[in-house]
């Protein structure tokens, strides 16, 4: 452990992750989530009525997905920390405060898309495409979450003198870190919440990037989500030293981020061989749905969502003579 005067430089962690407004504190760690969720929103419903979706659907997705997000990212978090809360010394009533911190974006990404399927059925649109549309707000939702562990002063890596280092006080230096690495007033780590921030950051231009270069479709770009993010979970997890469950040598983490990995090759695999090329349509086969509002997307011969229809002789928005779009996303359909 490197003393206060051995680190000219370094990220210094907030001493207070918890604001008042009068009777109400505002969390530095919520507030970084929120901030994440709002962005994310934005940015899914902008590439999605880019290629031709109505106005709104992204919103009445994310009342769905959120809050199963947010439900899964905790309960994830609470079987991987079991004995934290059930073992022995642990107190089962902190497994509901969220506040707190202990959100796995596994769990997130896993109940949350079980929420934006039953909002795609609801609203009679097809999964995939919206799943391609969200990837790269998703990913950086969880870049700007990421803050929220430097507010509470968790999850960060090996000791380190690099001038990037996050200074961590002594009553976050808990389990493993106290014992291996002998607790002093002030420590030096590495900051993989910044290391995962960057990557997720970075992870959804390339994913912006590619899907405007290529017009990748029928979930390729959530495919590429995973196995981009997967493979940077998995080297910014050994860089911890938290304590963890480890199976055959490795963290629990660890093992999630293979498996991962390996769902979005397989994934982007299957769909370039089942689907090529890009859905012409949001709208699931026999659904008929309103008007659109919003820009139409040009480069594909029938606009999606089925509220829209561009063909080579006629142009029709929302008006009395709109046709219905031909069913042409039923072959990416999820059910």
């Amino acid at each position: 452990m490197m003393p206060l005067a051995a680190l000219p430089a370094y990220i210094p962690s907030p001493s207070d992750g918890v604001w008042h407004l009068g009777p109400i504190p505002i969390r530095g760690y919520a507030l970084c989530i929120i901030v994440g969720i709002f962005a994310a929103a934005v940015l899914a419903d902008r590439r999605y009525r880019d290629r031709g979706g109505a106005m709104g659907v992204i919103n009445e997705i994310s009342t769905w997905a959120v809050p199963f997000g947010l439900v899964g990212g905790r309960i994830y978090h609470v079987l991987t920390d079991w004995s934290d809360y059930f073992g022995k010394g642990g107190s089962p009533i902190r497994s509901l405060e969220v506040w707190k911190g202990g959100l796995g974006i596994p769990g997130a990404v896993a109940l949350g898309g079980l929420g934006v399927f039953i909002a795609c059925r609801r609203r009679g649109v097809l999964m995939p495409p919206i799943a391609d549309c969200i990837a790269p707000g998703l990913v950086l939702a969880q870049g700007i979450g990421r803050w929220g562990n430097w507010f509470n002063q968790e999850l960060y890596g090996r000791p380190t003198g690099l001038p990037w280092a996050v200074r961590i006080d002594s009553a976050h230096q808990v389990g493993v870190i106290a014992t291996k690495y002998q607790q002093t007033p002030y420590g030096y780590y590495q900051p993989t919440f910044l290391y995962e921030s960057i990557w997720d950051i970075s992870t959804a231009v390339i994913l912006i990037l590619l899907d405007r270069r290529y017009k990748l479709g029928h979930g390729r770009v959530f495919a590429l989500y995973l196995v981009i993010y997967g493979l940077g979970r998995s080297w910014i997890e050994a860089l911890r030293i938290d304590p963890a469950h480890h199976f055959f040598g490795l963290r629990l983490n660890d093992w999630t981020s293979i498996i991962i990995v390996l769902a979005g090759v397989v994934g982007y695999i299957v769909s370039s061989r089942r689907h090529p090329g890009r859905e012409v349509s949001f709208v699931r086969a026999g659904t008929t749905a309103p008007p659109a509002v919003g820009p139409v997307a040009v480069d594909d011969p029938v606009a999606v969502d089925g509220r829209v229809a561009i063909a080579a002789d006629e142009v029709t928005v929302g008006s009395d003579t709109e046709r219905e779009a031909p069913p042409g996303g039923q072959d990416g359909e999820i059910s």
